[in-house]
């Protein structure tokens, strides 16, 4: 089994740093575009074969040392009552914005939320046949409370900070209600097969330190957690959070995600050499010519050096006009890295 990246994220001695790309399954891909000519997205998600055929295709593609599982972070939003459409960005059917809205979200019992993500998370094991590890994912509680109050995709992002600001109250509540339904989600993962997990905290950034470490960072720490005992690597993603590193420190996971925003030497000095680090490169930085993305991916792995352990990946999710060659230049890079 390649395993590098498993003990990256546990900070063990490692010949090169481990790659996978976040939104690695998705449409700057050939085979996922066939794929997607055939079925929507949501039944993409929801088909536990097609899930794993999806999953496999970066494995088989580029050759990266982990698979995630290809979901999306808004599915647990269906089992607590919502209807999700994808037209393209996600659009839900009601938004919370009331005591009343909060009352009427359920938080169902773990196995009952996506029975589907965990067969996946199986037939996905199976598949790879311990080619690389697995991870399983989930948004967490913030980020998902931003969805369920916003109903879809935003600018300002009013609605959410307005309920921060004038109703703390009814926010905890919310964000109480997701952080056990995601403890229990991410836990079935686990259970099912999934070797790591990885919390992605997309509009943490959207706040300033207070309000961070009161409705975001407070939940996914409780999240992160509740998995210690399940004895995988924890990632903790949240994007856009040069103003954060800081109370990050505090997040209670093995590995931090970084974006691109702040170089990974810097970040290891700021987290106190605490983590092993995931990242950085910009995604955009995929439309350069290989020769720059060599040399771009190479003083990264530099600046890793400097933290207990680093997984490279994209500071964000790659773009779809990505050409695929690009990408095997990038995995390619890091390879080299070992040379």
């Amino acid at each position: 089994m390649n395993d590098l990246f498993l003990r990256a994220c546990r900070r063990e001695p490692v010949e090169r740093p481990p790659i996978w790309i976040m939104r690695q399954a998705g449409r700057y891909l050939p085979e996922y575009r066939e794929l997607r000519k055939k079925v929507d997205f949501v039944t993409l998600c929801k088909t536990p074969e097609l899930a794993t055929e999806a999953t496999l295709q970066p494995i088989d593609r580029l050759g990266v040392d982990a698979a995630i599982l290809f979901s999306d972070i808004l599915v647990p939003a269906e089992a607590m009552g919502f209807k999700v459409d994808f037209n393209p960005g996600p659009v839900l059917d009601r938004a919370v914005r009331s005591a009343a809205d909060v009352d009427a979200v359920r938080t169902p019992d773990a196995g009952e939320v996506a029975p589907y993500v965990y067969e996946a998370v199986r037939q996905i094991r199976r598949a790879l046949d311990g080619r690389v590890p697995l991870i399983g994912f989930a948004a967490a509680p913030f980020t998902l409370a931003v969805y369920l109050v916003e109903g879809k995709g935003s600018k300002s992002f009013d609605r959410i900070k307005q309920m921060l600001f004038a109703e703390p109250a009814l926010a905890h509540r919310l964000l109480d209600k997701i952080a056990t339904l995601t403890e229990g989600y991410l836990l079935e993962q686990i259970r099912a097969g999934a070797q790591a997990v990885q919390l992605f905290d997309s509009w943490a950034g959207l706040l300033g330190p207070r309000e961070y470490r009161e409705f975001a960072l407070r939940y996914a720490r409780r999240v992160l957690d509740a998995l210690r005992s399940a004895g995988v690597p924890r990632i903790y993603f949240a994007l856009n959070n040069a103003h954060l590193l800081e109370d990050l420190r505090e997040c209670g996971a093995d590995v931090v995600g970084m974006d691109w925003r702040v170089p990974l030497d810097v970040a290891t000095a700021r987290l106190e050499h605490r983590f092993a680090l995931q990242g950085n490169l910009d995604p955009c930085a995929l439309m350069a010519p290989p020769a720059t993305i060599r040399a771009l991916a190479h003083d990264i792995v530099e600046r890793g050096r400097t933290a207990p352990g680093h997984v490279f990946n994209l500071g964000h999710g790659i773009l779809p006009d990505t050409p695929v060659e690009h990408a095997q230049a990038l995995v390619e890079a890091v390879r080299e890295s070992a040379r």
